[in-house]
């Protein structure tokens, strides 16, 4: 089922902090195997290592018109797959219960790609398991398969060059 589009603010998580509880929360809940008790992340901390502009790793949230919290990608040097592809990537995002399929996630990605540009890189990737079509939609080529702790993911790229020209 498709809900109706979400209008939604982008912001980065720099300029948001009062978001970032909400999301260690759903990361804890979305993603066990890796940030649950066995898993080796932390969610608040990695958080707050991409709580800065202009470098990497930094992420942006998505906020509702009452500043709730909507979503979160980030823009870092490693994720699944950063062995056979150099990376930038696009990568943690997650957009919470209940606010799925309103377009929160292309909006996020879409503020990735512009962070991406800004930051001077030419190519982007991304490791997904169950977000793919986000990706296709948006021109993401696939290139590849990656492990990850829940199994095989695929690896997209996305020439941002070829994102301006479209412009």
């Amino acid at each position: 089922m498709v809900r109706p589009a979400t209008t939604c603010q982008i912001v980065p998580l720099a300029a948001a902090p009062d978001a970032a509880p909400t999301l260690a929360r759903w990361f804890v809940e979305a993603r066990p195997p890796y940030y649950g008790d066995d898993g080796p992340g932390a969610a608040a901390a990695d958080l707050a290592a991409c709580a800065r502009t202009g470098s990497l790793p930094t992420a942006v949230v998505a906020l509702d018109s009452a500043g709730r919290t909507l979503g979160t990608a980030a823009l870092k040097r490693n994720s699944a797959g950063d062995a056979a592809f150099p990376g930038p990537w696009l990568a943690a995002l997650l957009v919470g219960p209940g606010h799925r399929r309103r377009g929160i996630g292309s909006a996020l990605v879409a503020a990735i790609e512009v962070e991406a540009v800004r930051q001077g890189f030419d190519a982007i990737y991304v490791s997904a398991d169950e977000a793919g079509a986000i990706f296709e939609r948006r021109g993401w080529l696939a290139v590849g398969e990656a492990p990850s702790l829940t199994g095989p993911v695929g690896v997209y790229r996305f020439e941002l060059a070829s994102s301006l020209e479209r412009c």
